[in-house]
């Protein structure tokens, strides 16, 4: 194509978006609140993807050891722990540091409830904190290290404890929503093609006596569809950005407000700098690809003159 040409359809591009005037305004007012609500469902699609995987990885295995295990038993214990190939991580927690922890855990209360428990009226046990490769392979891990404790005499391991039951049911939720989220997202997906697809072929429609006359006096295929290509990917562009700035701007403002706390629940929300580079080429991408898929197929129709 000729640069004279090119700059010829660029031209013609952009004025047939001003120049529409209402029907522009339809086809960017479609595009954006289509892609507003779609927005939406994929940020939180995103946001509960993360927030279950942080509450799978936060799953562990706690190896309660018997009173008074020999040393030599709890280090031989950690060593055929260590070589469990799922096993990631494993640390020691004396029952000193637990009672420690169990106060941090407990605060002010729990200071008065737990004084006078040092030394030998300490209550609880040493123990192993354990985290696995992959959070659903807790079970078998958990498993694995029970049979460790099978035909020893005097056995080291108390009870081992990963929240059976409680795990399980956990990972059903975690995969349920995450499901419904992808569901949700690809309806909305294509119900947003279909209703800005639709909106762009009615403004197409209104102009249909104009590339008749186009075709009638000889102008090619080519040369009529290249300025409806590149006005539907002006109103996607346009359409599209406009939903992702407020979208970006809302989540920014989300993560900085001050009343916003989760972290005493242990989750964080997806950092802006993770959700914007992929919600920005989403919803722009998809913008452009709608807008320039409805001009053309809506033209097409009008080239068998």
């Amino acid at each position: 194509m000729k640069i004279s040409t090119a700059s010829r359809h660029l031209r013609e591009g952009t004025k047939n978006v001003v120049r529409n005037g209402w029907m522009t305004f339809a086809s960017i007012s479609s595009i954006a609140i289509s892609l507003f609500i779609l927005g939406i469902f994929v940020l939180i699609t995103l946001n509960v993807n993360d927030v279950a995987t942080q509450i799978e990885q936060q799953v562990e295995i706690n190896v309660y050891l018997e009173v008074n295990t020999a040393q030599d038993q709890i280090t031989a214990l950690e060593t055929q722990i260590k070589a469990i190939p799922e096993v990631k991580t494993i640390k020691f927690v004396s029952k000193e540091e637990g009672l420690v922890y169990l106060r941090e855990k407990l605060g002010d209360s729990g200071k008065a409830l737990l004084d006078g428990f040092e030394g030998d009226n300490n209550p609880l046990n040493d123990a192993f904190t354990i985290e696995v490769d992959d959070p659903r392979n807790v079970a078998v891990v958990a498993d694995q290290i029970s049979a460790l404790n099978v035909g020893k005499d005097p056995k080291p391991i108390y009870k081992v404890n990963y929240g059976k039951g409680t795990v399980e049911a956990l990972f059903k939720v975690t995969k349920i929503a995450r499901w419904i989220g992808i569901g949700i997202v690809v309806l909305l997906s294509f119900t947003a093609v279909f209703l800005i697809a639709n909106t762009i072929k009615v403004t197409i429609l209104a102009r249909k006596r104009e590339i008749s006359i186009m075709k009638l006096v000889g102008a090619t295929n080519s040369f009529i569809r290249w300025p409806f290509f590149i006005e539907g990917a002006l109103l996607g562009l346009i359409g599209s950005a406009v939903p992702t700035a407020i979208i970006l701007a809302g989540y920014w403002k989300l993560l900085n407000l001050s009343s916003l706390n989760l972290n005493l629940l242990m989750i964080k929300l997806t950092p802006f700098e993770d959700i914007a580079p992929t919600m920005t080429v989403l919803l722009i991408g998809l913008g452009i690809v709608i807008g320039v898929w409805g001009s053309l197929i809506s033209v097409r129709k009008f080239l068998r003159v």
